[in-house]
């Protein structure tokens, strides 16, 4: 069902571009192929971002100009050769060359198309998350690498996430430990709201804690502690 709406969701916005698209001189199925053209860059929007942001800030800025770039070229590119295409199909109908409209200067202005693109992405991200609120489902095994292999590790099975450099120890019942190399922010991220921040360099699964103490948190035996940061946060939820 789910799938179902958000599939919706894409045709409903496709639509829309559409019609702004028809207001720039373009029959309809015209501007819904160029409409559709949006696709790929929104789709490849809402990928990447999110996983540019949670990396450290100097590689992060790094690699969001490359994003915006390739995606910036890239959807350039297919709305030059799909106008080209347009072009040969009115002139096949035999209309007059002057009624035959150069590629409006929207779509090769970046502002106008990082505008339509970002609409698009982040409208799905909220759509998405909205979803997930209203009919939430049940998470599956989260997977990771793990000394060059894939680990797929249930997620109540998870302990708690614990930073350590560039490196982060997913620890786990029955004392297994894997080394991992995504950020905690970024697992945060993948694990909430299961699992809360106690900690910049700890993130602790809620159902596995047994007792809570002015500014420290047990699992069973482990003792960890609550920075000052999280600790309203954390004596709020638990």
């Amino acid at each position: 069902m789910k799938r179902l709406l958000i599939i919706s969701y894409w045709v409903v916005s496709i639509l829309l571009v559409a019609l702004v698209l028809i207001s720039l001189g373009y029959r309809f199925l015209e501007a819904l192929f160029i409409g559709i053209l949006f696709l790929p860059g929104a789709l490849a929007a809402k990928f990447f971002f999110p996983k540019v942001f949670f990396k450290k800030q100097r590689s992060a800025v790094k690699d969001i100009i490359f994003v915006v770039l390739g995606i910036m070229v890239g959807e350039m590119f297919l709305f030059l050769v799909a106008h080209y295409y347009i072009n040969l199909l009115r002139e096949g109908r035999i209309i007059p060359p002057d009624l035959i409209p150069d590629i409006p200067h929207l779509l090769t202005n970046p502002v106008f198309i990082a505008i339509i693109l970002t609409a698009l992405a982040a409208g799905c991200y909220f759509f998405e998350a909205w979803l997930d609120r209203k009919r939430p489902s049940a998470p599956g095994p989260i997977s990771f690498t793990s000394d060059r292999k894939t680990v797929n590790l249930p997620r109540e099975e998870i302990l708690y996430v614990e930073s350590n450099d560039d490196a982060t120890v997913v620890v786990a019942t029955g004392g297994r430990r894997f080394k991992n190399y995504t950020s905690i922010s970024q697992w945060e991220a993948n694990l909430s709201p299961q699992f809360i921040r106690i900690h910049r360099a700890f993130l602790v699964n809620r159902a596995a804690i047994t007792r809570v103490d002015v500014d420290l948190l047990y699992i069973g035996d482990i003792q960890l502690p609550i920075s000052r940061k999280y600790k309203d946060a954390v004596t709020g939820s638990i």
